[in-house]
Formats: C-alpha cells, structure tokens, sequence
C-alpha cells in the first residue's frame, strides 16, 4: 500500500460507531490488499482522480461523484487500484463492529480484530512473526 495516505477523521472526533477515512493513492498504488470484511460493512465515495475499482466480478473505472458499497459478510473481496498518471481521493466509511474479521481472497492473510486491535495471521491459522 505504498503510496496511500490514510486520514483518520472520524478518529480525530471521536466517533466510535463509524469511521471515515479521507484517502489519497499516488499513481500505481493501491487502497488495500483486495479483501472482504465479515461484519462491517464499507461505502467509497471519489472526490478526485479515476480509480479502478477491482472485486471478483471485474474492473470498473470509476470518476469523482461516483460511490460503491459493499454489504459484510458478502464475500468476494475489492479493492482500489490508481493505474492513473493523477492522484485519487475519496472518502471511506465503515462501521465498527467488534468482532469483525477481514478475509484476502489472494493472499495468504486474514485478519481478526482482538481488544480494539487489528492481528493478522496466515489463513492456516500461524500468526505472522
């Protein structure tokens, strides 16, 4: 995820029902390890730039004013991708509730939240050293 700056606004309020992010990738980044989440749900919506948005069903090209969602426990997982020669911004919400895990359907790590914090292992269950 090198080349993505993460914002935590909801953070810097102090709210603990939701989060919102406001995020900017650089050209060739990308927003996260393409990943589904088991409880939260998660909704985008682009300020700048042209993002690729990547799930399991393809590749859309998205502009600014255009949002997605997607519904925990769906499976699947997405993603952003700037395969621009611009910046990308957008907004990210997400709820947080506990007990939620995030599942990486192309990689060998899952993650798990415990006390507040994110942990991560391998999917055989191994945590990562």
């Amino acid at each position: 995820m090198a080349g993505r700056v993460k914002r935590q606004l909801g953070d810097v309020f102090g709210l603990s029902n939701f989060g919102v992010n406001l995020t900017c990738m650089v050209p060739g980044s990308i927003s996260a390890l393409r990943h589904s989440h088991s409880r939260q749900d998660e909704f985008i919506y682009v300020l700048e730039g042209t993002p690729t948005l990547v799930t399991e069903s393809g590749e859309t090209r998205l502009r600014p004013g255009m949002c997605a969602g997607f519904k925990a426990g769906e499976g699947g997982g997405h993603q952003l991708a700037n395969r621009s020669n611009d910046v990308v911004v957008y907004l990210e919400v997400g709820d947080r509730t506990a007990g939620d895990s995030v599942y990486y359907p192309d990689d060998d790590i899952e993650a798990y939240l415990e006390g507040g914090a994110w942990r991560f292992r391998h999917k055989n269950g191994e945590p990562y050293q």
